[in-house]
């Protein structure tokens, strides 16, 4: 048996004074005829990432609304997780691509969890490359086969596209962020969605500036000096040591400006720790810059602790395949600077929700601009939270499932 993932309950009642009655109407609609057909989900992990966030909400929402669905965690070792994040990062643009001993570890370790698939499913969708064999090796467990892909393939590397593709079409639908990542010559049931954000979520729901405060104090955060924060992995597509770069020149013309550099530490990263200990060495242990992560106690509440109490947040990805944490600083209000790549474009709108740069010099630049002027700050914060409440919230990440089910299930 593959791991099973326990959920707590969620009702989509609880959405409809964030999103309003007719998107929910239109969700219960389109779930009526689902009823009780079953749905199992498969991820490689089930924390330390944007997929494992986003399940903890879509999985219960489905349950609600009539659907039975199960979350299920592959099974991994150490040099599959190495494997699977050189597969990551090659897909993505990296030009190094897997040995022949790394992909011969990814079939073997693809080939184990197709067999303890159960069987009867009647959709199956599959996050990611790690799992991707699945569905070519035992197609008679599911009826449908959904490939659900986070990452930004638009220009991967072509060897390594080559070895996957025909892995791909075994599904009758993928799924994607935005039209530009779909690589070329993915067949028909392409379908473009882009995540969302639980507002209900203890990483999400409204903090009190008075709770804000005290978890902040707890970590070192002087709060009434202004603060710069990133809350991503610890990931060198995520620059960190930009966003530390920036907070410099940010810093010679505002010696009190502290940063937080918040993330988490994933099961299938082995390269995490790597990176966040040269994140760390690039501090030069500058006590104004606090680099924290999952296992510092740093948890949904503290990260929507640090987010909320913010002056400035920054996602200063070089490649991203959507950025949550953008729709989650935009929905608490907060001025935002984003690399302009992947996802982040979708959600921000340059100069009026917020600021895409592609330099260091650019993100300093913002950032002083921002800290200057608080008025303008708090003016793209109110812009960037009516976005989001429209655009990425969990409602209608549900609702694009649903519409999909619908459509895969005439086939």
């Amino acid at each position: 048996m593959l791991q099973p993932v326990v959920l707590a309950h969620k009702s989509l009642a609880d959405y409809t004074h964030i999103v309003g009655r007719p998107l929910i109407d239109e969700i219960r609609e389109l779930a009526e005829p689902l009823k009780g057909k079953r749905v199992v989900q498969l991820s490689a992990t089930a924390f330390g990432g944007g997929v494992s966030e986003i399940l903890y909400t879509l999985i219960p929402l489905m349950r609600d609304v009539g659907l039975d669905v199960e979350w299920q965690v592959i099974y991994g070792r150490e040099e599959f997780f190495n494997a699977t994040k050189v597969m990551h990062n090659a897909l993505q643009g990296n030009p190094q691509d897997l040995t022949e001993e790394q992909w011969a570890v990814w079939e073997q370790y693809n080939e184990m969890n197709a067999r303890e698939l159960s069987r009867g499913w009647d959709y199956c969708i599959v996050h990611d490359p790690q799992p991707a064999a699945i569905a070519g090796l035992e197609p008679g467990k599911s009826d449908r086969w959904i490939w659900r892909c986070h990452i930004d393939v638009s220009t991967p590397n072509p060897s390594t596209m080559a070895r996957l593709r025909p892995r791909l079409e075994h599904y009758q639908a993928s799924l994607f962020h935005v039209a530009d990542y779909v690589p070329a010559g993915m067949n028909g049931g392409v379908n473009i969605v882009p995540p969302a954000i639980d507002p209900l979520a203890p990483k999400n729901m409204a903090l009190s500036i008075e709770d804000a405060t005290f978890v902040c104090r707890q970590f070192g955060i002087d709060v009434n000096r202004p603060m710069i924060c990133q809350v991503s992995r610890f990931d060198p597509w995520k620059d960190p040591l930009g966003v530390i770069d920036a907070y410099r020149i940010v810093k010679e013309e505002r010696p009190e400006v502290q940063l937080a550099l918040v993330g988490s530490m994933a099961s299938d990263d082995p390269e995490g720790w790597d990176f966040y200990n040269s994140t760390i060495a690039h501090a030069e242990g500058d006590p104004d810059i606090h680099i924290l992560n999952n296992f510092n106690n740093v948890g949904a509440i503290e990260v929507n602790a640090f987010q909320s109490l913010a002056d400035v947040v920054i996602q200063k990805s070089t490649r991203e395949g959507f950025g949550l944490t953008v729709s989650e600083a935009l929905w608490k209000g907060k001025a935002f600077i984003g690399g302009d790549v992947g996802g982040i474009p979708l959600q921000v709108e340059n100069g009026v929700s917020g600021y895409l740069v592609d330099s260091v010099e650019g993100c300093a630049a913002r950032a002083l601009d921002i800290v200057n002027d608080p008025a303008l700050g708090k003016a793209l914060g109110r812009r960037g939270k009516e976005h989001v409440r429209t655009n990425f919230l969990m409602p209608r990440y549900l609702r694009d499932y649903l519409r999909i089910f619908t459509e895969v299930g005439r086939l």
